[in-house]
């Protein structure tokens, strides 16, 4: 949504299901949170990998990838992670229109964001698969690969999800993973990106 009068949405030739026809493809978003160092990055990268195997096109759109570019000028307080995950979910939007599978591994500890995401892809009749990787705040201390938990406990870092700044745990995401199966998990999260394309008819 622009806060501006002066810009108009200018509409192409081809519009999204000529385009989906044309090239055999069918976008979406598959949306992954959960805490730091849940395991989102890693499942997200094995599904892109497994799509792009069987000739999806795939792209995974990681939290900290984009803060080195799109969301670069963002912070960490509530309002930059609001401002994260609605930039996030639009570069996503537009993947998914042009055809593609947006994976994207983003913290997103508010609720109300993740439901704006969907609600965007949603309007636009788009398939929106959310995954909640809900490995304990426990497990996800002791792996921590970037060291990151050890410096908010310990007063360095301010703001830090599952230390001093909440996590809001889905409330019905569509997928739910438990387990450090990689390739268990990577079936499920297609067999519900297939099923959510089987119930928009497509």
């Amino acid at each position: 949504m622009t806060t501006s009068a002066n810009v108009t949405w200018q509409e192409g030739v081809v519009d999204r299901a000529q385009r989906w026809d044309a090239l055999a493809l069918r976008g979406a978003t598959i949306w992954f949170t959960g805490l730091p160092a849940s395991g989102k990055s890693t499942v997200s990268a094995a599904v892109e990998a497994q799509l792009v195997r069987e000739g999806r096109p795939a792209y995974r759109l990681d939290g900290d990838n984009l803060r080195h570019g799109v969301c670069g000028d963002l912070g960490f307080t509530a309002e930059d992670r609001d401002r994260n995950v609605r930039r996030t979910a639009e570069v996503a939007r537009l993947f998914a229109d042009a055809g593609v599978v947006a994976l994207v591994s983003v913290v997103s500890p508010y609720e109300s964001a993740r439901q704006a995401a969907r609600e965007l892809h949603e309007r636009d009749g788009l398939r929106f698969v959310e995954v909640f990787v809900n490995t304990p705040l426990e497990e996800c201390m002791r792996r921590d690969p970037k060291g990151l938990y050890a410096r908010a406990r310990a007063g360095e870092l301010r703001g830090f999800t599952g230390v001093d700044d909440p996590y809001e745990p889905p409330l019905a995401p569509d997928v739910e993973l438990r387990c450090d199966d990689v390739p268990a998990a990577v079936t499920r999260v297609l067999e519900a990106l297939d099923g959510a394309a089987a119930a928009l008819g497509g």
